[in-house]
């Protein structure tokens, strides 16, 4: 198994690297913290440019994954991951000849799941949320990514029959209430939904004596977007890494670079071991989505999320405590990375969670 890059793929790489370097490098990024859509147009109209708002309707994760790890490497605030990740594998997984995937792919719509609920944890399996006979939703989703930025939301309830389904309400909707729900990482966007009959779409048509099964496809879409969220914690922690090592070089103290000093290497070290294992796990479970069976994808998704959820998150808390008192400050940007990477701990589950799922799969 050959996982080295194509001159293609590091051109890729390369590309949506200066792009973000070019169109928005960290002081736009803190120009969005108050921005509830968390991008402009001509960003969001930037990436679509390139071609990678639809990636995953003609390429793969696997491709997808350098895309999402140079995101991570600038903390982009934009809806990529909602909406070219999520939203385009769920439509796909469900309603591969539906319109809605042609606007989601060139960009000219920005999708969003909302799948989890209040008190629910992470099971959206089983959603209270309904729709009634004529596809009107009552229920509210929390926390979901990119809400106010959406142009159309991907809502899992339960159909009149009791069935789990996938319906896409447009944003603007009768009956359909987003508000902006403030976070410890003013770089990622969430949002409250709540649905007092609103219309909705149902992807895929369900047969006519039984409700199809969407519960599959939707969990590898699941899967899908908790390695593209491990993916953009390996960009942002690899960041960390590198600023804190330039840190180290260039901080002076009892006449020498900090970084000469042993507890400091250890610190970078650590870093590193944790970096490379995490991008380790995570391109495998990239790999396994396009490729493997579908057990051994989720199998590998929840093993790079387990890791991930802990091990990055102490990146970010050991490149702060390297940097010492000026890590603390608002004007310096490792706490950007910092909170990036803290968000990551609980994105689709804490490392418990994970660590119970894959306990439950190898015994």
């Amino acid at each position: 198994m050959d996982f080295d890059f194509s001159d293609d793929q590091y051109a890729l790489r390369d590309t949506v690297r200066r792009f973000l370097g070019d169109k928005a490098p960290l002081a736009y990024v803190r120009s969005m913290f108050d921005d509830p859509r968390g991008t402009t147009d001509a960003v969001w109209r930037g990436l679509a440019d390139l071609g990678v708002t639809g990636m995953l309707v003609d390429a793969g994760m696997t491709d997808m994954a350098l895309v999402l790890e140079e995101l991570g490497r600038a903390v982009h605030p934009g809806p990529f991951q909602s909406s070219a990740v999520g939203a385009v594998s769920a439509v796909a997984a469900l309603a591969p000849g539906d319109e809605l995937l042609a606007g989601l792919a060139d960009g000219t719509t920005i999708g969003a799941l909302a799948l989890y609920e209040p008190a629910a944890r992470y099971d959206w399996r089983a959603p209270s949320t309904r729709a009634d006979g004529g596809d009107r939703l009552t229920g509210s989703k929390a926390f979901v990514p990119d809400a106010v930025a959406a142009d159309v939301l991907l809502v899992g309830a339960l159909d009149a029959d009791g069935a789990l389904a996938v319906f896409a309400v447009d944003a603007g909707a009768e009956g359909l209430t987003v508000e902006p729900q403030e976070t410890s990482d003013p770089t990622r966007k969430h949002g409250n939904v709540t649905m007092q009959g609103a219309p909705g779409r149902r992807l895929g048509q369900r047969e006519r004596d039984r409700a199809a099964d969407v519960a599959a496809p939707m969990a590898a879409v699941v899967d899908r977007v908790g390695v593209a969220a491990v993916l953009d914690g390996v960009g942002a922690a690899q960041a960390a890494l590198d600023m804190t090592i330039e840190y180290a070089k260039t901080r002076v103290q009892f006449d020498k670079p900090i970084g000469s000093f042993q507890a400091v290497q250890h610190h970078c070290a650590d870093m590193l071991q944790a970096v490379e294992m995490a991008r380790s796990g995570a391109y495998y479970a990239a790999w396994a989505a396009d490729a493997a069976a579908p057990e051994e994808a989720h199998r590998a998704a929840t093993m790079a999320m387990a890791f991930a959820a802990e091990a990055l998150p102490r990146v970010g808390a050991t490149a702060i405590q390297v940097h010492g008192g000026i890590g603390f400050t608002w004007e310096h940007d490792i706490h950007l990375f910092y909170k990036r990477l803290l968000t990551l701990a609980q994105a689709q589950g804490t490392a418990a969670d994970h660590l119970e799922e894959l306990a439950a799969l190898v015994l």
